[in-house]
């Protein structure tokens, strides 16, 4: 059978088209909440909690409890942690980041090891896989892309202007405070959201991938947004494509492509520029 039939085939599997949709869904909300965070250097936010899923994860299937339901409490509860102690312990983002994702990280791998190592259930949110994916995966999925994006449109010159100059947006009377907290809990839950189909360990590089290679072609705030939603949901797609036809896992299929896309680009403006 050629790949070409190989590829046609595929669509008629349910949990492929169950993939497809979640994976276009998390692209579009997580390039749109990366095109904050990294211009406001806080990029790797997307990573200390994709560690505090992991965790969350662990104590899910220790205590036969539905991961997604542990982990979208937990999360959604340390990014605002996360937040807070940044901004009141005196402790700088990054530093707040690091902390959190090494504590998360030690406590995951402590109880997989008493829950009996990391069986493939505990692989699967790892890495991804879009055997995995259920219906209200989609569902979650879905919704999720929809408030992220009805929330950017609503508060976009807001959100901007905060992120350029955060100190300046407080005194001109923008909540800054509660514009964080919301960015901070829509950050978890697209984590959580997107640990199935990408991974605990790789759902970090969706949001800041996307973002990075928009800004070597953009012209504005609004283009590099755009951009990388679309970036973003073509490499999601093939990358999804191409772990089903590779027998891949997802996650780690859509990061190399995004990879692949970034160094590409790079490289191409680079020369250019020259």
């Amino acid at each position: 059978m050629s790949w070409w039939e190989e590829l046609l085939r595929a669509f008629n599997y349910a949990f492929v088209i169950r993939a497809i949709i979640v994976g276009v869904a998390i692209a579009v909300s997580s390039s749109m909440i990366g095109a904050f965070l990294v211009l406001k250097k806080y990029s790797m936010v997307g990573h200390g909690l994709s560690h505090v899923a992991f965790a969350a994860v662990a104590i899910g299937l220790l205590l036969n409890q539905s991961p997604l339901i542990v982990t979208a409490f937990v999360v959604t509860l340390v990014s605002v942690f996360i937040l807070q102690i940044s901004e009141r312990a005196k402790i700088h983002g990054d530093a707040a980041i690091g902390l959190t994702a090494a504590f998360s990280m030690a406590l995951g791998t402590t109880l997989a090891s008493v829950g009996g190592g990391f069986n493939v259930d505990l692989f699967s949110y790892l890495f991804g896989s879009i055997l995995t994916i259920q219906r209200i995966d989609v569902v979650l999925s879905v919704v999720l892309s929809i408030a992220v994006t009805i929330i950017v449109i609503l508060f976009y010159n807001e959100f901007v202007s905060m992120t350029y100059d955060e100190t300046f947006s407080r005194v001109s009377g923008i909540k800054t405070r509660r514009l964080n907290i919301l960015l901070a809990v829509l950050t978890g839950l697209t984590v959580v959201v997107g640990i199935r189909a990408i991974g605990t360990i790789l759902i970090s590089a969706l949001i800041i991938f996307p973002t990075i290679t928009a800004l070597q072609f953009s012209r504005g705030f609004k283009a590099t947004i755009l951009i990388a939603v679309v970036l973003s949901v073509l490499i999601v797609f093939m990358g999804l494509i191409g772990s089903f036809l590779l027998g891949l896992p997802s996650g780690s299929a859509i990061v190399l492509l995004n990879a692949i896309v970034f160094m590409f680009v790079f490289l191409y403006h680079t020369l250019i520029r020259r």
